[in-house]
């Protein structure tokens, strides 16, 4: 492999990879994926040491990708080997964002309140997943409420734990302490999460839950250790074979089987069996605005009637746009229409025209009540700035459920508005209505804005 390097006088030298120091060598290729890695220890067989090289290539690979994020040193309590590590974060990766729940939902009871979206973030040790609903208190407030902290042992599998109740702090003392970790288990659900594909997970429970640390083994509630009363089986497979039929079956299992329902009872009796239906969730792509697809991205605005709804705007591939409501897929058909669309993306620059200016202007903007005057709900100005640009748009009705439009055959009713602010957010609202419904954004720079913890709202 030769390097060709140029000086200011364009004289060309060249050089081969194996001549620069090591630490230079790594530095380069902490700089490759892992199959770019494999193809380049295919090259030379001095170059498949150097690829192996765990402690100095594999944790500069992991930290110059995820070193920002976490401490890459606490994950499986440190004792797991980077390489493994690059493994898990790149699939774990790609939780980071925001999720909808999708499907009619057969949650029980005992499971938190459906909310319509779940936010990932990164933890110092840790990926957590918290369940973003939008306030009643007819704010721009989002409630925030705890609900998955996902993890690995020391052996690098995965540990997660689910709060079905949404209001259980997950702390990095408690989860490093093991003294705790019982604790843990009987508070919360030990839950598996598969990945379907990068934009499609499930979140079901995990019936063989495991001690923090422990692997698991089947039929073992709590992975305790069984004792072997039959001398030592012949292989791994045979063990499993023969721990869950002990356990399952046999009339004493030399006292396991007794345990087990003895800790079943235990768990009855404290109202602590929860069975947790599986839950699915589609990841919403592309929810940032982009300086091509200004309205693009996940949004909330305050409606009417004082209360905060989250709206997605989507571009197409044929230059539409389309606004619908986020995790309203359990309701009526009627929810399933977009709030708007249009199907072309080209706005009105200034000046605009006096009719123009009147349509905006005769139009309230539902706001806060903290941010009123003289105790009204309603203000005719907006605090976004003044208007930039104008959109034409279309309500739903006239688009996929003509009878909802009403009796009316004023087309012009169902046309409305798009408003674009100095400061990058927009409004919209229709000819039919006498108000604007001003949109701000969720998240900036993959953090959540004027978010707060569960209460009694």
């Amino acid at each position: 492999m030769e390097v060709k390097f140029q000086d200011s006088d364009e004289t060309v030298f060249q050089s081969s990879f194996s001549d620069f120091p090591e630490d230079v060598q790594l530095c380069i290729l902490s700089f490759l994926d892992p199959s770019e890695l494999g193809s380049f220890a295919c090259t030379s067989k001095k170059f498949v040491s150097l690829c192996r090289d765990d402690q100095r290539l594999w944790f500069s690979m992991c930290d110059r990708r995820w070193g920002s994020c976490t401490h890459l040193k606490r994950w499986g309590r440190g004792k797991i080997s980077y390489k493994a590590l690059y493994r898990i974060l790149s699939e774990y990766e790609n939780l980071i964002g925001f999720w909808r729940r999708c499907g009619i939902t057969t949650t029980a009871s005992v499971n938190s309140p459906p909310a319509p979206l779940l936010f990932f973030e990164w933890g110092p040790f840790y990926i957590t997943g918290s369940r973003i609903s939008p306030s009643k208190n007819g704010s721009y407030e989002l409630i925030r409420s705890p609900f998955l902290w996902m993890s690995i042992t020391s052996k690098g599998e995965p540990v997660n734990f689910l709060d079905p109740g949404g209001r259980f702090e997950f702390t990095d003392d408690l989860l490093m302490d093991s003294e705790k970790q019982g604790y843990l288990e009987n508070e919360l659900i030990q839950v598996n999460v598969s990945f379907i594909g990068k934009c499609h997970v499930v979140v079901e429970e995990n019936l063989g839950s495991f001690e923090f640390g422990r692997m698991p083994s089947s039929g073992n509630v709590r992975g305790e250790e069984y004792q072997n009363v039959c001398g030592s089986p012949p292989d791994r497979l045979i063990s499993e074979i023969y721990q869950y039929l002990a356990n399952r079956t046999s009339p004493g299992g030399n006292g396991v089987s007794r345990r087990q329902r003895r800790r079943e009872k235990e768990k009855e009796k404290h109202g602590r069996m929860r069975k947790w239906e599986p839950e699915h969730f589609v990841k919403i792509v592309n929810c940032s605005p982009t300086l091509a697809r200004p309205l693009q991205g996940l949004w909330k605005g305050i409606c009417d009637d004082m209360s905060l709804d989250f709206y997605l705007v989507s571009y197409d591939d044929i230059g539409g746009i389309a606004c619908r409501k986020v995790g309203e897929s359990s309701s009526s058909l009627a929810c399933h229409a977009p709030v708007f669309w249009t199907s072309s993306t080209t706005f009105i620059e200034p000046p605009f025209s006096p009719e123009e200016d009147d349509i905006y202007s005769n139009r309230l903007h539902p706001r806060p009540p903290a941010e009123s005057y003289h105790g009204e709900d309603l203000l005719i100005c907006s605090d976004n700035g003044a208007v930039s640009h104008i959109l034409f748009i279309n309500s739903s009705y006239d688009l996929v459920i003509p009878d909802l439009a009403g009796t009316t055959t004023n087309h012009r009713q169902c046309e409305g508005r798009i408003w674009q602010y100095e400061n990058g957010t927009f409004g919209f609202g229709f000819l039919r209505d006498n108000y604007i419904i001003d949109l701000k954004h969720i998240a900036k720079n993959g953090h959540l804005l004027d978010t707060r913890e569960p209460c009694n709202d």
